[in-house]
């Protein structure tokens, strides 16, 4: 995909927009996976013993889904 016409580029040859997808999506991910944690010690009737374990996982798995996707869609699919 070629990069919008007037866009800023930084020196590994993303855009800016890309890093404030990378940033958002961080932070909402964030939020979220804490969310979800806390349904699952609703539903479980208390709080996990290994909490910080399950919270890295669930964080993780939306990430790098999410990292991967937002990637995709950005145009910026090589590596680095």
């Amino acid at each position: 995909m070629l990069p919008v016409a007037g866009a800023f580029m930084c020196r590994n040859g993303r855009s800016l927009m890309s890093i404030v997808y990378f940033t958002l999506a961080a932070a909402i991910l964030y939020l979220l996976s804490d969310w979800i944690l806390e349904r699952v010690e609703v539903t479980a009737g208390r709080r996990l013993q290994y909490r910080s374990l399950v919270f890295f996982s669930i964080l993780l798995t939306l990430a790098v889904t999410s990292f991967a996707l937002i990637s995709y869609l950005t145009g910026n699919t090589h590596g680095g």
